[in-house]
């Protein structure tokens, strides 16, 4: 994945499926932390492009630190945008959008990326490579995003009508 925005459509569509039991935020950030490692090594020119942070025990690590610090993080964003009535984020909320984010950013990276060993140092390949061609996974990435925010937005439509069905109005809650 050409860093962080491609990894954000599975999340879109994560965050429809659970909605308040799922903080994008948290998983976005988890996305950033994860693309940090490369990054260096993109600038500096040293170092495993896809090392020890795109594996599974990287991530596991990346996840913990994603949700200590994103839950916080998220929460500063919400209250500096004015969306208060979201906060707190639950501690489950965090520590499960941040391994979701952490998780799915080392299996979609694996589908593409040839130097990714993802069960390192257990398994010094990577079983995923090539499991479907990279223009697929990037419009699975795409359309998930595409099908997550219609989906998201489809519920929040639903159950404005459901809650509003009296006055016969329809009400867009914030989107955290």
């Amino acid at each position: 994945m050409p860093f962080t925005p491609f990894h954000m459509g599975p999340g879109l569509l994560v965050k429809a499926l659970l909605q308040g039991s799922f903080s994008l935020m948290v998983f976005g950030w988890a996305q950033i932390i994860m693309d940090i490692q490369p990054l260096v090594v993109l600038l500096t020119g040293e170092g495993h492009l896809h090392g020890f942070t795109h594996s599974y025990i990287g991530a596991t690590l990346i996840g913990i630190a994603s949700a200590l610090s994103g839950k916080y993080a998220a929460e500063l964003g919400l209250r500096l945008i004015g969306q208060v009535s979201y906060l707190p984020i639950s501690w489950p909320v965090a520590i499960v959008s941040a391994f979701i984010g952490s998780y799915s950013h080392v299996l979609l990276d694996s589908i593409m990326h040839s130097d990714v060993e993802p069960f390192a140092p257990f398994m010094p390949y990577n079983p995923f490579l090539g499991f479907i061609t990279v223009e697929w996974l990037h419009k699975f990435c795409l359309y998930s995003g595409l099908i997550g925010v219609g989906l998201y937005f489809a519920v929040l439509i639903g159950l404005a009508s459901i809650s509003h069905r009296s006055i016969g109005t329809i009400t867009f809650p914030q989107i955290s």
